[in-house]
């Protein structure tokens, strides 16, 4: 009975929006991709225009829909995946007050810096912030500015008009879900990095007002708390005719692009790990505990999973850094750009790189394009080729790229590991960089661990919408999800390249603590 059934999930990214068609057991028929612009301003600002984020999904949507593979009338949902810690501002009627505030903006940092420091401090927290948000939220405001804390603190401090008029502070997924339904909600993995939750309790997230008071918001702008398999309503008039759908479809509350990575990749049950390689990448796996490392920012959080915690480490450069080597490097749009780049031209970088022999011929690539959040939070960090020659060629960088990402997770994953303490293999990879085999096989060698790379692994996070709803809407449970995901290959590491991929781990945490004074004096 469920065959005819489908869902339109929405996986909304920092680079664009994928809106995907999927049967009720996770299976795809197709997707549509429109990209939206990010704007970078001076002293750490990165915004987005929530009115771009609309349009993509309105356009990729009526794109996939022209394409009839599946009448609109056997749609019966609609789910949402977007960035974690993006923050909009919306008035009394709903409407953004000014751009959203993205995961990449740092602004806000002085402003957390002075409400979390005090005259005895421990990496630049006060004891008794410390004891108040650890025990209760898992963590703290981060000290970079670049989570929802920090974003309406920014605002409080630096546009107080805009603040004022603040109805609701929302993540970005459900902002989207306001503009499906007309109805404000967040779920307790989208308010996650608000860090205004007591957490103690999975099954009972609640705000709680003493962190409230300590980040000084007003506890009305903060929304009602739905779960992420919760429905939240139908789509209103306007929504249902912009993306021409019935306005019988029924909007899923979701959850926010990690936690629906996760449950995407097939990695549902406790310590089963996946990898996820997009714009930015992270780690992350499912814990039945609550616990905080504080000093590798790592801690529990509500997963998608009602009643589940997951861990998580993050970077902040991944596919970006090999999308800034194509496009400021390779095919920059000025006097020197030989055109447009062609439309495979991932597939032949990945085929490029595939042509250097392990380690790029001795060139390294930091890829701290925007600092670093974990393992260390230093947003003073840059990104850099190291050990050029005359000798080095272009397919020796691209190679170095991918490596370096590699070996910034590496980093990242050793902590998890510890965090868990347990081994984690083999890892679940999705994302767009999952895609590249050549990418799949370098983390394998780089990690020491086996990865299988998910079928259609651009698609994980729109998928992982998918599951949700079908979840929610009673077609499936969680237990069968692993059961559904495929996997197009398994990379196992080459026990021939072990010596050098260690030998060029211990050289890039060397570049890092060598060059982070240096880095700090160039860019503070």
């Amino acid at each position: 009975m469920n065959q005819d059934k489908y869902i339109l999930a929405i996986d909304h990214g920092t680079s664009g929006a994928k809106v995907a068609l999927f049967t009720t057991r996770g299976e795809a028929l197709g997707f549509e991709f429109e990209p939206t612009p990010i704007i970078f301003l001076p002293g750490g600002g990165a915004e987005q225009d929530p009115a771009e984020w609309w349009r993509a999904i309105v356009s990729a949507t009526r794109r996939l829909l022209a394409r009839n593979l599946t009448p609109a009338e056997k749609i019966v949902a609609v789910a949402c995946s977007s960035t974690f810690a993006s923050t909009v501002a919306v008035d009394s009627a709903g409407k953004p007050l000014m751009n959203s505030l993205t995961w990449m903006d740092s602004r806000g940092a002085p402003y957390v810096k002075e409400r979390m420091e005090d005259f005895l401090n421990i990496m630049g927290y006060s004891l008794s912030n410390i004891l108040s948000f650890i025990p209760r939220a898992g963590g703290a405001p981060a000290l970079s500015g670049k989570d929802d804390a920090g974003h309406i603190l920014y605002w409080k401090n630096r546009l107080p008009d805009i603040y004022a008029r603040t109805h609701m502070f929302l993540g970005s997924k459900d902002y989207l879900n306001l503009k499906l339904t007309g109805k404000i909600a967040a779920s307790p993995d989208s308010i996650a990095l608000f860090w205004l939750a007591d957490i103690r309790d999975i099954n009972n997230v609640r705000y709680d007002d003493g962190l409230v008071r300590r980040i000084g918001v007003d506890r009305e702008k903060l929304a009602p708390l739905k779960p992420s398999t919760g429905i939240l309503g139908n789509l209103t008039p306007e929504a249902a005719r912009d993306l021409g759908l019935p306005e019988t479809v029924q909007v899923i509350v979701g959850s926010a692009d990690l936690q629906s990575a996760c449950v995407g990749s097939g990695a549902v049950r406790d310590f089963e790990g996946h990898i996820y390689i997009g714009t930015s990448s992270w780690i992350l796996c499912h814990i039945p505990f609550k616990k905080t490392d504080v000093f590798h920012i790592i801690t529990s959080l509500p997963s998608a999973i009602p009643g589940k915690y997951f861990c998580a480490n993050e970077q902040d450069a991944a596919g970006g850094a090999l999308a800034f080597l194509i496009n400021n490097l390779v095919y920059p749009d000025d006097g020197l750009n030989p055109g447009p780049p062609p439309d495979d031209v991932y597939d032949r970088a990945d085929r490029l790189a595939s042509q250097v022999p392990p380690g790029a011929n001795g060139v390294i690539f930091t890829p701290w394009l925007n600092g670093e959040k974990t393992p260390v939070e230093d947003h003073y960090l840059r990104a850099g080729f190291q050990n050029l020659s005359f000798q080095s060629a272009r397919k020796d960088l691209v190679r170095a790229v991918l490596e370096g990402v590699a070996c910034n997770s590496r980093w990242v994953f050793g902590y998890v590991e510890k965090f868990v303490k347990r081994k984690l293999e083999p890892l679940n990879i999705i994302g767009g960089g999952a895609r590249l085999s050549t990418w799949c096989q370098i983390y394998a060698d780089v990690f020491d661990r086996t990865i299988r790379q998910v079928q259609d692994p651009l698609l994980g996070n729109a998928r992982g919408a998918a599951f949700l709803a079908s979840v929610a809407l009673g077609y499936i449970k969680f237990d069968d999800i692993p059961g559904l995901v495929k996997f197009t290959e398994i990379c196992r590491p080459n026990p021939g390249n072990r010596k050098i991929y260690d030998g060029l781990f211990r050289e890039f945490l060397n570049l890092y603590q060598n060059n982070r004074r240096m880095y700090k004096r160039l860019n503070k």
